[in-house]
């Protein structure tokens, strides 16, 4: 993952040595990939749009032969919204049977058929079944919220500014909501962010990514400031995949607490986020988790933090960490007691504040249950696999190129071990509206970050290999069409 981490060094295995010859640039080659891929049933767990679903102005089809098309789109788009799973329909029925044939009473009634447990114990299951996804213990996960709801709730118990440590250090160019997050923490606590926030931004905006070295050297240099840091795992926009275990040790080393947002990373990379210390976390569902748009999120607090003990308060400590509480982060035996006394559960699921959404836990159950039937071990290797062919493939377009200069570089980091499933592609200046036309055209699904950057994020489960090479072919000739379109 850093900076000194070699290819060799991945837990997970290098990527295939792919054929320098013409045998790596064929469909047959491709089709091989696929052929001896262990994951590749998991693809028909999932819906993928069909070229006419794309294009399509209503929602249902006007007949038959359009709703049975087997011409699929290409959708690259994993890292910004996750695929369908088919199980969700069933996971989502079979919650509003229980709602309806039970009511209230759905919170305690088992069933001998459920896909969930009763109401009142879903996010239990939730948090069980994501536990591997993200390293960690069951009792240090909680499925609930939204992300940069999350990312307040913890940082309203891990952000404690005293006189001597006040500031946060974020990413210059962190996703916007986690920049508007931390500076109105800074300013709901008095502060001025043009002196608490620390911006790490990258050295040379040619390349935009930020060496660990250099997230050390910035650390370094503001840690007797400091109080707590708050970086992604996965940027958003390079798709760097930082060194969480390392920066995480060297910050802790100096009495910073270290919290990530994990938004690109869950279901991405396998973290272990118990095992690296890490003190918090948290992320969203709907992207490599696949829970729907704006879907159930997550939190991570190591097992450190979520303990309680009740008979520290005779002694004058506090029992348990101050956080924001709410009643479904109370103590299960006496949460319907009512008695006005909070006692938080033991772990992350004592950071809840409402009962969770059955409605959304059912989506996000869905997909962890396939998640669940692998390992993000195996995951990752075909994601190191996958990228690393749709790199191979994308370099080769010098030997095809009408002009000297390639229409577009790689910004995400070329060793594997420091991204995940995403390369950012950065087009020359007034490319981007001519291939994203062709693009959209070729019913190929990515994403673009003005002005010159698209995001392309080869999804292990659902992708194949065939696929990306389907893509490269089509974006090799967008980018040549839009060179001359250009003169």
């Amino acid at each position: 993952m850093g900076s000194r981490l070699h290819v060799r060094e991945i837990q997970s295995g290098p990527p295939l040595p792919y054929p320098d010859d013409i045998r790596a640039f064929s469909k047959a080659y491709a089709e091989s990939l696929d052929a001896k891929d262990p994951l590749h049933h998991f693809r028909d767990e999932f819906i993928i749009p069909s070229k006419k679903d794309l294009k399509r102005k209503t929602l249902i089809p006007n007949n038959e032969t359009e709703e049975t098309s087997d011409e699929k789109c290409i959708y690259l788009c994993g890292n910004s919204l996750g695929l369908q799973p088919r199980s969700t329909r069933k996971y989502i029925e079979y919650y509003l049977r229980t709602w309806a044939t039970k009511g209230v009473t759905g919170h305690f009634v088992p069933h001998d058929d459920q896909l969930l447990p009763p109401f009142v114990d879903v996010d239990k299951a939730g948090s069980k079944l994501m536990a591997p996804i993200v390293g960690a213990l069951g009792s240090e996960v909680a499925v609930m919220g939204t992300l940069t709801t999350n990312l307040h709730l913890l940082m309203a118990s891990f952000y404690r500014p005293t006189q001597e440590r006040y500031k946060i250090i974020i990413e210059g160019k962190a996703f916007p909501s986690d920049h508007y997050a931390v500076e109105s923490q800074i300013m709901h606590h008095n502060l001025d962010p043009k002196d608490a926030m620390v911006l790490i931004d990258p050295e040379d905006l040619d390349r935009p990514t930020l060496d660990t070295e250099y997230i050390l050297r910035v650390i370094d240099e503001n840690a007797s400031s400091t109080a707590l840091i708050l970086l992604s795992a996965i940027q958003y926009y390079t798709g760097q995949y930082f060194d969480i275990k390392r920066i995480t040790a060297h910050a802790q080393s100096k009495g910073i607490l270290v919290g990530w947002d994990c938004a690109h990373a869950a279901g991405n990379v396998d973290l272990q986020l118990h095992d690296w210390n890490v003190d918090f976390a948290a992320w969203c569902n709907y992207k490599y988790l696949n829970s729907g748009p704006g879907g159930m999120a997550a939190l991570f607090v190591h097992e450190r933090h979520g303990r309680v003990d009740l008979e520290q308060a005779q002694s004058g400590k506090e029992p348990y960490r101050p956080r924001f509480s709410g009643w479904w982060g109370g103590d299960k035996e006496t949460r319907f007691l009512m008695n006005n006394h909070f006692v938080p559960q033991q772990g992350a699921a004592g950071f809840q504040l409402s009962n969770p959404s059955v409605l959304d836990m059912n989506a996000v159950v869905a997909s962890l249950e396939l998640f669940n039937q692998t390992s993000m071990a195996e995951i990752r290797k075909k994601s190191l696999n996958l990228t690393g062919y749709l790199e191979h493939l994308l370099l080769s377009y010098s030997q095809n190129a009408r002009s000297e200069k390639k229409p577009f570089s790689i910004i995400t980091p070329s060793n594997p071990a420091e991204r995940g499933a995403q390369l950012s592609i950065r087009l020359q200046p007034g490319l981007l509206d001519s291939v994203l036309e062709l693009l959209e055209e070729s019913a190929v699904i990515i994403d673009e970050r003005k002005p010159d950057v698209i995001r392309v994020a080869p999804a292990p489960l659902y992708n194949t290999y065939v696929e990306v090479w389907r893509f490269v072919q089509i974006f090799h000739l967008a980018c040549d069409k839009a060179l001359r379109a250009r003169g």
